[in-house]
């Protein structure tokens, strides 16, 4: 056992110095988790969704982009090629109607003027009404009539459309130029629009009759051409003449103010390449808004082989891809959907499944940082889970449990106090109260157990004595002393030890205020410190009495058993002393401990010790007298009162009218303390069991029922009444062996 105590404390105390040094390196008093491990992991697992989505939708649309960029390209292209069939298949359908209605009308007899060439054309305007007039002019008609010209006009268009003739004259006078290169030889369309206020386009082919170099001029609504061409697409097709003026475009106003087309990127890009001789393309261009926005197009042209008409088809690259843009806008939506549900999901079940049982050992940390190791969250940790967190689990607890195993085999408040860090490794002086409690005839209850049990002795004494001083323990913890050791049957106990209290001011001048000031503090932590261990000694009194009827209960119910089982009944004494005392870690490598060592400490043995010859239980020192009196004894110094805050703690003691010798003291006397009148017996355990109920048989050991005299109190424990004039307590220093 021995050997085995070594050991573990050893063990305790190294862990001790890791924990301490952990602790120290903290900057407060408990973990504070700054990422929380969920936060973590979403954001991780979040990237993670965010750059994997992210590229798929980026390389998604950069694909399907260039696809649908392609088809666009050869859609935009086919459209151009099949506009500009459509539309040279109508322009060369009205040259070649209008061909034969000059046939028809030339050769009827009488001619152009006759009854029956005027039947023929207005049969002709009857099947082309969009056709505004077909003229015959040379390049001097405009300046004086020729018998050779020829002038159809379609009235009915005129009257439907509510245009004037003059129009026609306008229309001719204005382009008189190109009236002129078309008799030389060219064949030109021009935008009739802006005198007839109607979408028309005009023809002017050259003409040969009767020697003239004339030239044929049809006028023609291009209505039906917009309608072939269409205007609900996403492609734009529009035509334009050789001075790259707008023949015909999806928006009529255009082409009603004569708008000219030669500063459009498209066809500047294709007059240039007209050097080289190229008749169709498609190209990629900018155009300028007039919002000064900038769009990128796909552009597609092909030139007639009538009049330098150019068919232009374009389309936006933007409505071309709007179905990419609309379902890389979807992805991202989709993707921040997913992405958010994820971080949700994993959010939850970090904290579920994780975060909580991390808080949990966190949690368990914290307390074993206070020094609390017997903790209820440790109930709370799971350990039956097969992963790393039920791994953590078992092992913290394991770990508690092992912890709380060191604090017994050494000093519980010792390790409570290392693992919360108040204290101070280095050796010191102290002010404390230190208690020793021994059973009387211990040796003779020892023999005993040896005769009747034999080789089962050991554990039948061991189960006494844990019985015992299990409950004395109780009230040493209560009370909040440190129980220092055991020695057999003998306990020591130190109330103020694991206090931190600077004595430093005793170096500062005896008039300092700050010196009074911090004495002041000091004897009040040491008059509680003293008050204390009056109540847990004096407590420890009903748990005597309680113990031996206990026992005397044990030992009737096993009486008829071979070799039956008891408890024995037994008497104790106490002593307590108030002193300065070194206190730190002492021993070796091997084997260490907290303790106190010093006059004072071998004094409170003697206390102890004293009880036999001065018939008490209890003894407390001159010192721990003078201490106390004024404020919780009732004496003569206080004229036998004690303020009202302090008479829960009132304490009734009687001086041993036997002096001794201390060394560097002189002459004293020891206290033997009667009671504490105003101590509540069920308040005090209660501190360690809730449920805790006075036995009513024992509650007269202390308080308002307890005893009154010194000799009252030896009547109820069985101590016989000292004969004083023949005790001598100079002698029994002499007895006493303090083992530190």
């Amino acid at each position: 056992m021995e050997e085995l105590s070594i050991f573990l404390c050893l063990s305790f105390v190294k862990k001790s110095l890791v924990l301490r040094e952990f602790i120290m390196s903290k900057k407060s008093d408990e973990f504070t988790v700054k990422v929380p491990l969920g936060v973590k992991l979403a954001a991780i697992i979040g990237i993670i969704i965010l750059v994997s989505l992210g590229c798929v939708t980026v390389l998604n649309s950069y694909f399907i982009g260039q696809d649908v960029q392609v088809t666009a390209e050869n859609n935009n292209l086919s459209t151009n090629t099949r506009a500009a069939s459509t539309v040279n298949d109508k322009i060369s359908s009205i040259r070649s109607n209008v061909f034969q209605l000059l046939d028809l009308t030339g050769v009827v007899s009488g001619g152009r003027s006759s009854p029956l060439a005027r039947q023929a054309e207005a049969f002709f305007f009857e099947r082309n009404q969009d056709i505004a007039f077909v003229y015959i002019l040379s390049h001097d008609s405009l300046e004086k009539a020729n018998g050779v010209d020829v002038r159809i006009v379609n009235n009915q268009f005129f009257s439907s459309n509510e245009t004037e003739y003059s129009v026609i004259s306008e229309f001719l006078s204005a382009n008189s130029e190109a009236l002129k290169r078309s008799c030389a030889g060219e064949t030109i369309a021009l935008n009739a629009s802006p005198f007839f206020k109607l979408s028309t386009m005009a023809l002017m082919i050259p003409y040969k009759e009767n020697g003239y170099d004339q030239s044929l001029i049809i006028c023609f609504s291009i209505e039906s051409i917009s309608d072939i061409l269409g205007t609900n697409s996403i492609n734009t097709t529009f035509l334009i003449n050789d001075t790259d003026d707008l023949l015909c475009h999806p928006e009529t106003d255009r082409i009603l103010v004569g708008e000219s087309m030669r500063n459009y990127p498209l066809v500047m890009e294709m007059r240039k390449n007209n050097q080289n001789n190229v008749d169709s393309r498609q190209i990629p261009f900018v155009e300028t808004r007039a919002d000064g926005t900038k769009m990128k197009m796909y552009g597609a042209y092909e030139k007639l082989s009538m009049g330098d008409i150019v068919v232009i088809t374009t389309v936006p690259l933007d409505n071309v891809l709007e179905a990419v843009y609309r379902t890389r806008k979807n992805n991202i939506y989709l993707t921040l959907a997913v992405f958010f549900i994820s971080v949700m999901v994993i959010l939850f079940f970090t904290r579920f499944a994780i975060s909580r049982h991390l808080r949990r050992l966190t949690g368990a940390a914290v307390e074993i940082q206070k020094g609390n190791f017997d903790t209820e969250i440790i109930n709370s940790l799971i350990v039956n889970r097969n992963d790393e967190i039920g791994l953590l689990n078992r092992s913290t607890k394991a770990e508690l449990g092992f912890l709380n195993t060191f604090a017994k085999f050494t000093n519980k408040g010792v390790a409570k106090a290392i693992a919360r860090n108040e204290i101070d490794f280095e050796p010191h002086l102290k002010d404390i109260t230190i208690f020793f409690s021994d059973i009387r005839g211990f040796t003779a209850i020892s023999d005993g157990f040896k005769n009747k049990f034999g080789n089962d002795s050991p554990r039948e004494i061991i189960g006494f004595l844990n019985d015992y001083m299990g409950r004395m323990v109780d009230c040493i913890t209560l009370s909040g002393g440190n129980v220092d050791k055991f020695e057999g049957d003998a306990i020591m106990a130190v109330w103020g030890i694991l206090r931190d209290d600077n004595i430093e001011y005793e170096k500062l001048p005896e008039n300092d205020p700050r010196r009074i000031e911090q004495e002041k503090i000091h004897m009040n932590h040491v008059k509680e410190d003293a008050v204390n261990a009056c109540k847990g000694s004096i407590a420890m009194r009903y748990s005597l009495m309680k113990y031996n009827k206990d026992a005397q209960a044990f030992t009737e119910a096993h009486k008829n058993e071979p070799r039956a089982q008891y408890k024995p009944h037994i008497k104790i004494g106490r002593g307590l002393n108030t002193g300065r005392a070194t206190a730190g870690i002492m021993g070796s490598k091997d084997k260490m401990e907290y303790t106190a060592i010093g006059d004072a400490v071998n004094f409170a043995s003697r206390t102890e010790a004293s009880n036999k010859p001065c018939g008490t239980d209890m003894l407390i020192t001159q010192d721990t007298y003078d201490l106390l009196k004024l404020d919780y004894i009732r004496c003569p110094e206080n004229n036998y009162t004690i303020s009202p805050e302090n008479e829960a703690n009132e304490i009734v003691v009687e001086m041993i009218p036997v002096e001794f010798e201390v060394k560097g003291k002189g002459a004293q006397h020891f206290y033997g303390v009667v009671n504490m009148p105003k101590f509540d017996i069920e308040a005090f355990f209660r501190q360690g069991d809730p449920n805790f109920a006075a036995d009513p048989d024992c509650i007269k050991a202390v308080g308002p029922n307890g005893p009154k005299t010194l000799n009252e109190v030896r009547l109820m424990l069985g101590i016989d009444i000292p004969e004083f004039d023949k005790v001598n307590l100079n002698e029994e220093e002499n007895k006493i062996q303090v083992k530190q």
